[in-house]
């Protein structure tokens, strides 16, 4: 064991990692509040007032959501604390299930997760930037493809301007989220709703269709785990930045649904179109749906930066113990970036975007639909958003529900190993979490349909690059510190 992780330092040493410890608790915080706080808040927030019966039964879910998120922010906390090193999902995986289903996880993260989060967020920059500039929807995949680049360029040129840049974005949203709730808050009485009897013949309540949809804007937090071992005091500050980071995004959700209530009230919320820009609307007139387009593109932006930044810290720790991938482990001796790791995701993530949002991309989707004998159905009216969504959905969860899996597993593997923080009234907690993600499987499988399948090709692709695997790999190793079981 003591041989092993001798060569965890002295790879750590020749690449540079252990002078790259440059992120501190804040900005740790920053990227979790970053990654989660996209522009899923202000779609979501009408479709789930829309499918409850009560403006506190709405509130509620947010609540609720908060809870399962903190609970699922435990798991990974004592996770990171216990083996803190880059990728995350990855390194918890293959220590617990094999290299085969870790290998399996960081190959879909490359391939289809996060570059799909990415190319969802790049398109939502671009569906908002259309609606102030007036650009046609060839234009939005253009615009989506040069922000994709745009920021990769930035993480690519240094680490400390690609964290600043996340930080800047960060208090840019927060500070367009406390505008919106000051203008609810202040507001005075809601305007009555236009048709209250027509909602109410369309509308189906449904809390459980409502809690997809609040689980769906939580997600992201985990990704902060990806960049461990480049936060300082990363056995503590990882762990706190998951706690402190998820406790701010559920605090602002349900300020920000507040305000939505008290400015707008039940009914009116629940009809709305672009709620965030009907409410800013009452308070400042035209110049608050301009605001709120702008705000919302700040979000995307800062969404898909974090993710660009994190996802190529688990793409290079997949390039360090698989030979077929080794150029995505080196990073840039001038840069200190993970060159190669930043410009793979951001070519893929721009071959997303061409396949979901430009004609002959999604030609070539369909004609290859088509040869499986599957009628391809409409393309969804934001340029792929939601398509992207769909085909990546199911694989995030079943391997969200793996990871909490792997800690009733590593608890008795690692029995001995010094755990900084420990998962709180277990092993409730990560039961709840695990069926909380078993559920939302099941719930993304039933929503993606037969575009579930679109996923296989991605993932088959890697079947090659994991019989490169180099013996012992350090990522699935523990840490070197133990202690004796609790």
């Amino acid at each position: 064991m003591r041989e092993r992780l001798d060569r965890d330092a002295r790879f750590a040493v020749a690449n540079g990692i252990a002078s790259r410890q440059r992120l501190g608790l804040g900005d740790a915080v920053s990227l979790v509040v970053g990654v989660v706080i996209g522009a899923g808040i202000f779609e979501t927030a009408p479709l789930v007032f829309a499918s409850v019966e009560s403006p506190s039964l709405a509130l509620l879910c947010w609540v609720l959501g908060g809870v399962l998120t903190l609970a699922g922010a435990c798991c990974y906390a004592e996770l990171a604390s216990a083996y803190p090193h880059a990728g995350g999902d990855y390194v918890y995986l293959s220590r617990a299930f094999g290299p085969c289903v870790g290998f399996f996880f960081a190959w879909s993260a490359l391939v289809l997760i996060l570059t799909a989060s990415i190319g969802m967020m790049a398109y939502v920059f671009a569906d908002y930037a259309a609606a102030v500039f007036s650009f046609g929807e060839r234009t939005s995949a253009l615009v989506a493809a040069g922000v994709v680049i745009f920021l990769t360029a930035l993480n690519v040129a240094s680490v400390s301007l690609g964290k600043a840049t996340q930080n800047v974005l960060t208090l840019l949203k927060v500070a367009g989220l406390i505008a919106i709730m000051l203008a609810g808050f202040s507001s005075g009485a809601p305007a009555p709703a236009a048709s209250l009897a027509a909602a109410s013949e369309t509308q189906t309540a449904s809390f459980g269709f409502a809690m997809i949809l609040v689980l769906y804007t939580y997600g992201g937090w985990n990704d902060a785990a990806f960049v461990a071992a480049e936060v300082r005091d990363k056995r503590r500050h990882v762990a706190r930045a998951l706690l402190i980071g998820t406790s701010v995004v559920a605090l602002v959700y349900l300020l920000v649904n507040a305000a939505f209530l008290a400015g707008l009230g039940f009914e009116r919320v629940r009809q709305s179109r672009a709620v965030a820009a009907d409410l800013l609307e009452v308070s400042f007139g035209s110049l608050g749906r301009t605001g709120i387009s702008v705000l919302v593109m700040i979000s995307a932006l800062g969404a898909a930066n974090a993710v660009i930044f994190t996802g190529s810290r688990l793409n290079a720790s997949l390039g360090r113990d698989y030979a077929g991938l080794a150029p995505l482990g080196r990073w840039h001796a001038r840069w200190g970036s993970p060159f190669w790791a930043l410009l793979t995701q951001g070519s893929l993530t721009v071959l997303l975007v061409a396949l979901a949002g430009l004609g002959a991309g999604r030609a070539l989707v369909e004609g290859a639909v088509a040869a499986l004998g599957i009628a391809p159905t409409p393309w969804a009216s934001r340029g792929g958003f939601d398509t992207l969504l769909r085909c990546s959905a199911p694989v995030f969860w079943f391997f969200f529900l793996m990871t909490g899996l792997s800690v009733f597993v590593l608890r008795v593997r690692d029995r001995t190993l010094e755990r900084p923080f420990r998962v709180p009234l277990f092993p409730l907690t990560p039961i709840v979490f695990c069926a909380t993600s078993a559920w939302m499987l099941f719930s993304s499988l039933e929503y993606a349909g037969w575009l579930a399948l679109l996923s296989a090709p991605f993932l088959l692709l890697g079947i090659p690059f994991y019989f490169t695997r180099r013996q012992s790999p350090p990522a699935t190793l523990p840490a070197p510190t133990t202690a004796s079981p609790h």
